[in-house]
């Protein structure tokens, strides 16, 4: 239903250099919804706190653990949404955790397992061809990073910073960004293959290629029936930008700096999250804390229906990384939002 947030948790398998510097599983995934945390550093022995749980679990819509193809997180999570956005209602899906914990996997996958992009793209062509009687469907994209809060376009980077510019409906609109018509799922999946060359990647100590911007792929349809009046829907697919903490990826310097708009931008994204949660108490929702949350404006309230993928890795060494995604994650679970 629209005016819910989705909220779904991923573990990814133990990667080869965290076997190598002996980390232990801690993260575990307990059935179709509840995920336990252990806390490494506890001693088993320690007769005290024994009353006290090591454990501490997490309930979500749904979890899946490393055994999880992308077929099953895709139809858990973001099938349901393509019926929606053809029929004029606003759907976003973002991808949210630590670096090098699955985010682009799960949203742009492989040439083998195709990611969420891929297969929404590929249901949405198909359920056009499958509607369109008499009714035509315009399908366009723009695909933009947003950089240390600098909005690019991936399509066509000599743009330069682009600004946010909000229409007389209220609709946020990246003002002068290149939108392409879309013919077929492939087209789609050649140009956002372009985008991402362009995407700012730095190698950070945690992961060789970390992005580190977020990446929003926007689709918009556009239905006119004969007769009928015009009606469209966005779809935004969102790859965020890693949410570890300085620390853990060594950074100093420029990385320290891009880490800072990072956390700012999903920091403004949690308040938004928190706000409407609340949304008895909170009457003002602060979108305008950041450009990732003013261009969300739409898709996180109003008649949208939001999913959010969080990652997170099973690792007894990504402990404190694990805990405050499984906690922010957590919480946004509890959003309601009024259509």
């Amino acid at each position: 239903t629209p005016g819910v947030l989705q909220v779904a948790l991923r573990i990814r398998p133990m990667s080869t250099a965290e076997l190598a510097e002996g980390a232990r599983p801690i993260a575990h995934r307990v059935d179709e919804q509840v995920v336990v945390l252990r806390d490494p550093m506890e001693d088993p022995d320690d007769v005290l706190r024994a009353s006290r749980s090591r454990e501490k679990s997490y309930v979500f819509d749904v979890a899946f653990d490393s055994t999880a193809t992308q077929e099953t997180v895709y139809r858990a999570t973001t099938r349901g949404l393509v019926a929606g956005v053809i029929s004029g209602y606003n759907a976003t899906v973002f991808a949210y955790g630590p670096t090098g914990c699955g985010k682009t996997y799960t949203m742009l996958g492989t040439d083998g397992e195709p990611g969420i992009c891929a297969r929404t793209l590929g249901d949405l062509f198909q359920a056009i061809e499958d509607t369109s009687g008499d009714t035509e469907y315009e399908v366009s994209m723009s695909y933009l990073e947003i950089y240390n809060e600098m909005i690019r376009d991936l399509l066509n980077p000599s743009l330069g910073c682009l600004q946010l510019r909000e229409d007389a409906s209220g609709t946020v609109q990246v003002a002068g960004i290149t939108e392409v018509s879309a013919i077929n799922a492939e087209e789609v999946m050649q140009l956002l293959a372009r985008g991402n060359r362009q995407r700012t990647q730095e190698p950070t100590a945690v992961n060789r290629t970390s992005s580190r911007s977020h990446a929003v792929l926007q689709v918009t349809v556009r239905q006119r029936r004969q007769g009928g009046g015009l009606r469209h829907g966005r779809l935004f697919l969102i790859d965020l930008a890693g949410s570890e903490r300085a620390a853990q990826t060594q950074n100093c310097g420029q990385r320290m700096k891009e880490g800072a708009h990072i956390n700012r931008a999903l920091l403004a994204l949690g308040n938004c999250i928190k706000a409407l949660s609340n949304q008895a108490r909170t009457k003002y929702i602060n979108y305008r804390d950041s450009k990732l949350t003013r261009l969300l404006k739409d898709s996180l309230g109003g008649n949208s229906r939001t999913v959010m993928i969080a990652h997170i890795s099973p690792a007894s060494t990504a402990f404190e990384e694990s805990r405050s995604t499984l906690t922010y994650a957590h919480r946004a679970k509890s959003i309601r939002t009024t259509v």
